[in-house]
């Protein structure tokens, strides 16, 4: 990104985080925080189908689950936060280390908040396909993937707590997939939730990436999308397919090949998409770190692909604008307070948060 860009994305957030200093220093330091008028919550399934058996019958599956909040003078469009690989809706809510999460930062800011399991996963686990799950023991390779550390060590500086008890319900966190992983069926769910709850704004994490690009190429009520660290997935007109990327560990990040008119519907929306920090800027030996060099480097591709479409989307490395230390689970952070504010200034430069007219 050039420099101009980065000081006017700087001075955006100082901007912001100064009209929001009281409630979030409140948040950070008191251990009791305000109250939280809640207007309406309830929970619901959304999209998925129907087997019916030779004798006739059923089993409901492949839906998504969503729990909401609406907040007392909610802003004009909710959020609709999708979790990552090996993840569900806890994702975000409390941290690992009991601070509150983004579900209820956003709720304290004013906006409705929808969390939700997509299909095949957690609370939405039924599925119409079979598959087997194992259970390996796997967590510190987790450790390294989501750029912790080197287990069992913490990189320097970085934005997640040292003590075993947050360690402990960060593993505890993860739940696996109940079916085969299908990006079409968890994009055709959230269509199903977007027609249902109308325009909204779409909060994705690593593996709902590609899915969310799929949803927001289907669904008008898609109004912008906010991308954390999007692993796979990413989408590029058939005609015009960068080449695949590959990491020192041997990973591949091969593009998506979409009709160039349904890719030409990216270009409508503005779209942010942040990653954290302990990502190289060029081949390395730590294969956990060089996998995300290369999607960082296909997001920028992707960026550029979508802008030239007439887009609006930026690629925002954090310690580029200040914010060092952050995971792959930002919003998790111990700095999460000032990961919200920048996508809350995003949300406001955009007129996404109420104050002025919202992106069509």
């Amino acid at each position: 990104m050039k420099t101009g860009r980065m000081k006017t994305i700087a001075a955006l957030l100082v901007l912001y985080m100064g009209a929001m200093a009281a409630p979030a220093v409140f948040a950070a330091e008191s251990t009791m925080p305000p109250p939280l008028m809640i207007q309406e919550q309830g929970s619901f399934a959304a999209g998925g189908s129907v087997v019916t058996g030779a004798d006739g019958k059923t089993l409901h599956g492949d839906h998504l689950y969503a729990f909401y909040q609406i907040p007392v003078n909610a802003r004009k469009l909710p959020l609709v936060m999708w979790h990552g690989h090996g993840q569900f809706s806890k994702t975000w809510e409390t941290t690992p280390d009991g601070r509150e999460g983004y579900q209820t930062l956003f709720l304290r800011r004013g906006f409705g908040v929808y969390l939700i399991d997509q299909p095949r996963r957690g609370n939405a686990g039924t599925s119409t396909v079979p598959m087997t799950i194992s259970a390996k023991p796997d967590e510190q390779d987790w450790f390294n993937t989501f750029r912790v550390g080197v287990w069992p060590n913490h990189y320097p500086g970085v934005q997640f707590p040292h003590d075993s008890a947050a360690l402990d319900q960060y593993f505890r966190q993860m739940t696996p997939d109940t079916g085969p992983y299908d990006a079409e069926v968890n994009a055709d769910a959230v269509v199903a939730l977007f027609k249902k709850i109308g325009p909204a704004i779409l909060v994705t994490h690593s593996q709902a990436g590609g899915p969310g690009w799929l949803a927001a190429m289907k669904s008008e009520n898609v109004r912008a999308i906010v991308a954390y660290e999007p692993g796979s997935g990413f989408v590029f007109p058939e005609n015009a397919l960068p080449p695949a990327l590959k990491s020192s560990g041997g990973d591949v990040l091969a593009p998506v090949a979409v009709p160039a008119d349904a890719f030409k519907r990216l270009s409508k929306i503005p779209i942010v998409i942040y990653y954290g920090d302990n990502i190289p800027d060029h081949p390395v030996g730590n294969r956990y770190q060089d996998m995300w060099r290369i999607r960082l480097e296909m997001a920028r591709t992707w960026a550029k692909a979508v802008n030239a479409q007439g887009g609006d989307v930026t690629v925002i490395h954090l310690p580029d604008v200040g914010l060092k230390g952050n995971t792959h689970f930002a919003f998790s952070d111990l700095n999460n307070l000032q990961v919200a504010d920048l996508m809350s200034a995003f949300l406001h430069e955009k007129g996404l948060d109420g104050v002025s007219t919202p992106a069509k």
